[in-house]
């Protein structure tokens, strides 16, 4: 099945409303910059393997997820709990080797949306220090201008309404103007109790 394009969809809608991570860009592509770093520090202070701290990271990251990471390093490699704020301090502000880089397809998407001078929203859940600070190390391709950015944490997270009932009325636009490219069921309920359509993302970014 062929990737859904800018063409395809409703050119009726005036607001795309995209969230950050796994939408935009891939999160691991922040999280295992950030492992790195720490591990790093760590090999520095403590004197410990970063590639062994960096694998064993990513593996808790992937076969547990992002809130187990810590707690795996402190079960099999005994780092002490004082180091977790260091964690969450570089989690938030970290500043990363590499930009972090759009999907590709999804990049062609904002600037067939800016091209059509439509709306494009940045809707995001979780701490608002941190998803900032990915959003200043994302390559956007000059796409800065003609992005506005809420953090739903600063209302209520999604899947509650609330944050897009302010853009829509922030930005006098109703329901049927606006899509959600999503990719969680987050979303998609946010979506639905909204009243607004959606689109996968893995239907744009699959080949």
């Amino acid at each position: 099945m062929a990737a859904i394009q800018y063409k395809d969809i409703d050119p009726r809608k005036q607001a795309f409303i995209f969230e950050l991570d796994n939408v935009l860009f891939p999160e691991k592509d922040y999280l295992y910059q950030v492992y790195y770093l720490f591990a790093s520090l760590l090999e520095y202070t403590e004197l410990s393997d970063a590639k062994q701290t960096t694998d064993l990271m990513v593996n808790a990251y992937n076969g547990k997820g992002a809130d187990a990471v810590f707690d795996e390093l402190k079960t099999k490699l005994g780092v002490e709990e004082r180091f977790r704020t260091n964690l969450d301090t570089l989690l938030a502000n970290a500043k990363l080797p590499l930009k972090l880089l759009l999907y590709q397809n999804i990049l062609a998407l904002l600037q067939e949306i800016v091209t059509d001078r439509k709306k494009i929203f940045i809707v995001t859940n979780g701490d608002p220090l941190q998803q900032l600070n990915k959003m200043k190390q994302v390559e956007w391709h000059g796409l800065e201008p003609y992005l506005t950015c809420y953090f739903a944490d600063e209302s209520k997270p999604k899947p509650e309404p609330d944050v897009l009932e302010l853009i829509m009325k922030d930005h006098n636009l109703q329901r049927r103007d606006m899509i959600m490219i999503e990719n969680s069921e987050t979303d998609r309920l946010c979506a639905q109790t909204t009243g607004i359509d959606y689109i996968s993302v893995t239907d744009i970014i699959s080949f």
